[in-house]
């Protein structure tokens, strides 16, 4: 299907309102993206540029290390972060992750986070032989790893192609989160049954600010300060979700570190503000 034929159109300025139970106007959904990135591959993202104009060479150790440090060092910055705000984010895992590197897969296990399905190395989902077998190892591998199986997915690079999403659906997932277009869930046809598209972002996002755009290191919280604002008025009117999402290598660098333990204080100021995961926000959508 074309992405259109997946839905109506429709506004959050004017659909009916959304409450929730308990009073919350703007979730907060806090998104960690833990990736493989496979050293026999082209890495996904450079912090160092080629010298001499060589480009795609393999193995790419210079970008693949940068990486690295964010599993070895980053992680577990973000980690006492969320732990010293009592925060359950939602992380974006590379199913292969739990057997490469299985302490941070344990890490965030053991904190209570949720785990949303991430394809299962960080490679182009164009590139994929086939979907409905790797979707199914994904899956599969996180739920020998949990006990349970995850309900939600995000592509690589927030990547589909056009039947992608008819292949989440059958695996029995329940929501998504590649898509940006809209500050609050909605309902998505496939061939088989609804998904929920909750709404991530590129734009409060590290590697779009950090890496793509190569700005100061505080950023993102300046940036992510502006969209609070104008999401927290809204609000009030009908519930917003907010989304962020960060990735070790880059927001658990030394350097910014504290502009991101910053951003999670500034979204705690207010009333009415809470953090949830991708399951509560599709189930509180569900019941609406």
């Amino acid at each position: 299907m074309h992405p259109r034929q997946r839905f109506d159109y429709s506004s959050p300025f004017t659909r009916p309102p959304l409450r929730t139970e308990d009073g919350t106007r703007l979730i907060i959904w806090p998104v960690v993206n833990i990736e493989e990135w496979e050293i026999e591959r082209a890495m996904p993202r450079h912090a160092s540029p080629p010298p001499g104009g060589i480009t795609g060479a393999i193995p790419d150790m210079p970008n693949w290390t940068w990486h690295e440090y964010g599993m070895r060092v980053g992680f577990w910055r973000l980690l006492q972060a969320f732990e010293k705000r009592k925060i359950k984010p939602t992380m974006s895992i590379n199913a292969k992750v739990v057997e490469t590197c299985p302490p941070v897969a344990q890490a965030a296990r053991d904190a209570g986070w949720e785990f949303m399905a991430h394809c299962y190395v960080q490679m182009p989902i164009h590139k994929v032989e086939d979907q409905p077998a790797m979707i199914k190892q994904s899956l599969d591998t996180l739920e020998s790893f949990l006990g349970h199986r995850p309900r939600g997915w995000l592509g690589p690079g927030r990547m589909q192609t056009l039947d992608t999403l008819d292949h989440v659906a059958a695996a029995g997932m329940d929501w998504f989160g590649d898509w940006i277009l809209d500050d609050q869930p909605f309902w998505v046809r496939t061939a088989s049954k609804p998904l929920v598209s909750i709404p991530y972002t590129v734009e409060i996002n590290d590697i779009t600010v950090m890496v793509s755009g190569q700005h100061e290191s505080d950023a993102l919280l300046r940036r992510a300060r502006d969209a609070f604002d104008r999401l927290y008025a809204e609000s009030e009117e009908s519930v917003r979700v907010m989304a962020f999402g960060v990735h070790p290598y880059v927001s658990g660098a030394a350097h910014r570190i504290r502009y991101f333990e910053e951003m999670l204080d500034l979204f705690a100021s207010r009333p009415g503000v809470a953090f949830w995961n991708g399951d509560s926000i599709h189930d509180w959508f569900a019941r609406q």
